[in-house]
């Protein structure tokens, strides 16, 4: 991933929120037929190894569980918050007009050699922390438990388990650390007067400079 120094991330802990806050990832493989990619939900078992471990399913009918290189690494990439930027909103375009669009966003990439796991119990654990970490917030959350045990053993043995034990990280949060301070605040100002959730996030990053935000 392109890395200017003032965009890079390193703190682990602040990497590991983005990947709980967005926890679909998007599994990138190299296999015999070349580049495979999908969307996945990960449940991240932060004390499993030094940078993480990443737990997931797929169906057993998507090829991408055969379809991989075991010698190659994974790249699994969790999409945080993300907003256009209007040079409008910069000082600069009212002093000397030389200023063009950009795009704000924090992203992490996590890298390991992934395996397929077929073992029942490994995929009863998983799908319940995937679930629990999912339903915490209803107030009446569903829990595996829910339904009937020859339904849920049945829809195990469509399945399979996958783990990538990350070896390596990057976080990229790009929130116009770049530009100068009368330009960050008219970022933050214009982002904060829009109607969604999601451009407020990034005003919040913005006035940070930065600092830890999903």
């Amino acid at each position: 991933m392109y890395q200017p120094p003032h965009f890079r991330e390193d703190r682990l802990e602040v990497q590991h929120a983005l990947i709980r806050a967005h926890p679909l990832g998007m599994l990138v493989t190299m296999g015999r037929s070349g580049l495979l990619a999908n969307p996945i939900p990960f449940v991240l078992d932060e004390a499993a190894s030094p940078l993480g471990t990443l737990k997931a399913h797929l169906s057993r009918a998507n090829p991408q569980w055969q379809d991989f290189d075991p010698g190659q690494e994974a790249l699994v990439v969790f999409q945080g918050t993300e907003a256009y930027i209007t040079p409008s909103w910069y000082e600069t375009k009212r002093e000397t007009g030389k200023v063009v669009p950009t795009w704000n966003y924090a992203v992490v990439q996590a890298r390991g050699r992934m395996r397929a796991v077929e073992d029942p119990a490994w995929l009863m654990r998983q799908i319940g922390e995937m679930t629990g970490q999912q339903e915490a917030a209803h107030p009446e959350p569903w829990a595996v438990s829910d339904a009937p045990p020859a339904f849920v053993a049945a829809q195990l043995k469509g399945i399979v388990g996958i783990e990538i034990e990350i070896a390596r990280i990057e976080g990229k949060w790009k929130v116009s650390q770049n530009r100068p301070d009368a330009d960050r605040r008219g970022v933050a100002e214009g982002l904060r007067a829009l109607s969604d959730d999601e451009p407020r996030r990034m005003a919040e990053m913005v006035e940070a400079k930065g600092a830890p935000g999903t």
